[in-house]
């Protein structure tokens, strides 16, 4: 309920939004708006306010929305009204009001991000777990404990912002100067090569294939608590009970121990058990449970977990409101290129079509990040904005890039487009639109899928 709910509350605030543009600006230069409307269907409430042509409709399809203006193209219109038609009015304004709707967008990503600067985003710091060697971060010289200060000369606050900054660069697949300093406080300058990324990469965890790991602090095989009715429970397993082997195998971190029981599901794994002053064996058998489509063990035991040091790796980055605007400018203008790059390289097959996301995968950040506070929900609503922004100003007639397409050939050749080639437009749009649902769909069931 809570996905569905986030899901439909998104996409309900980002069309509103994304209309309301196309709305004010053709308000703005005099088209009769004859109707808004909040999804697409049967229209299931309706009203319209005193001294106003606009009727404002709910429809029974939330996942869209449309305003419908007064147009000689579409119906037959009364004398009187053809100066209030949209058909009528020159095409520079045309091509304002179509542009509108997705400059509404980023408008409302720049407020969003600029509030949540303001108000103070946490995160985690950007300090280097496991190097592996032979990875690029390897070969750059870059050592565990290191906290990424900059990138390219731009600060690095958080270990997202690191993320989101690599994968731009990894699109340009070129050499990353990292400026860092150590647990000392030393100053560290790394060269950092990215053109060994393959498109596959970026499929998945680029940043684990350049050999750059989220520090995070040593969890002991000791057991925190014990879920009730569980199968640790039933073998006599309790809080505080310190693991040192698992069928006969040393144990030094947690992960090793639920590694081993995620490997023998319904199979019998003897334990070594420190509890006191004694040492006790406990055999477990973990209880098969269907995991992304893979039959793992589980015995519904937790770790002890250090909250201080867990809670040192936490940071919280906030601007003042002038450096805050500065802030959401950047970050709205980098996501929208990071965007359109994905895009592009997708058309070239440079990048996978896996990338592709649909409304599946969308409904499904949408729950997590309204679980997990209203912090990460607005960050969740703010790059579906500028999503939204950019795909409707893609040159694909249907869309508002589309229409922009033949206003502009209108600008050029000096008379409107033919009606036989909105037509044809119109046929190409849908095909390609499907094209990319399709596609879009079938990842998200995938995604669902394999986990």
């Amino acid at each position: 309920m809570i996905t569905l709910l986030a899901f439909v509350g998104a996409i309900a605030l980002l069309v509103v939004f994304h209309e309301y543009g196309h709305y004010w600006v053709a308000r703005r230069c005099g088209v009769k708006v004859l109707r808004f409307s909040l999804g697409f269907g049967n229209v299931i409430y309706r009203k319209r306010f005193a001294n106003s042509d606009t009727e404002w409709v709910i429809s029974s399809i939330p996942l869209g929305g449309y305003v419908k203006m007064l147009d000689e193209r579409e119906e037959e219109v009364a004398p009187e009204d053809l100066p209030y038609a949209f058909s009528r009015k020159p095409v520079l304004q045309r091509m304002a009001i179509v542009v509108a709707g997705p400059l509404a967008n980023f408008l409302l990503a720049i407020v969003l991000y600029w509030g949540l600067f303001v108000h103070g985003v946490p995160g985690l710091k950007p300090m280097l777990g496991e190097v592996p060697a032979g990875t690029p971060a390897a070969i750059a010289q870059m050592q565990p404990g290191e906290t990424i200060l900059s990138i390219n000369g731009e600060a690095i606050p958080s270990w997202q912002e690191l993320h989101w900054r690599l994968l731009d660069l990894a699109l340009q697949q070129g050499e990353v100067r990292i400026e860092a300093k150590d647990a000392s406080g030393t100053s560290l300058l790394h060269v950092l090569d990215m053109s060994g990324l393959a498109a596959k990469d970026l499929d998945g965890d680029f940043l684990d294939k350049l050999g750059l790991h989220l520090y995070q602090p040593v969890i002991l095989p000791v057991i925190g608590n014990v879920a009730n009715d569980s199968v640790a429970q039933r073998a006599g397993l309790q809080a505080g009970d310190r693991i040192l082997h698992a069928n006969g195998v040393p144990v030094q971190r947690w992960m090793e121990i639920v590694e081993v029981l995620r490997a023998h599901p319904e199979q019998t794994v003897q334990l070594d058990i420190q509890r006191g002053e004694k040492t006790l064996n406990i055999a477990v058998v973990p209880q098969a449970v269907v995991e992304s489509g893979k039959t793992v063990g589980k015995i519904g035991a937790a770790p002890e977990v250090d909250k201080q040091a867990w809670q040192a790796m936490f940071t919280e980055v906030s601007y003042g409101p002038l450096e805050a605007l500065m802030q959401s400018l950047r970050k709205t203008w980098e996501t929208t290129a990071i965007s359109l790059k994905m895009m592009g390289k997708m058309v070239t097959g440079e990048v996978s079509m896996k990338n592709l996301s649909g409304p599946i995968t969308i409904a499904d950040y949408a729950g997590q990040s309204a679980k997990m506070g209203v912090v990460a929900y607005l960050s969740f609503l703010a790059l579906i904005s500028i999503s939204l922004g950019v795909l409707n100003l893609l040159p694909i007639p249907l869309l508002d890039g589309g229409h922009l397409l033949y206003y502009v050939a209108e600008l050029l050749k000096g008379s409107p487009v033919s009606e036989r080639s909105w037509e044809i437009g119109q046929k190409i749009g849908i095909a390609l639109l499907g094209t990319l649902m399709v596609f879009a769909i079938y990842n998200d069931i995938n995604r669902f899928v394999s986990g």
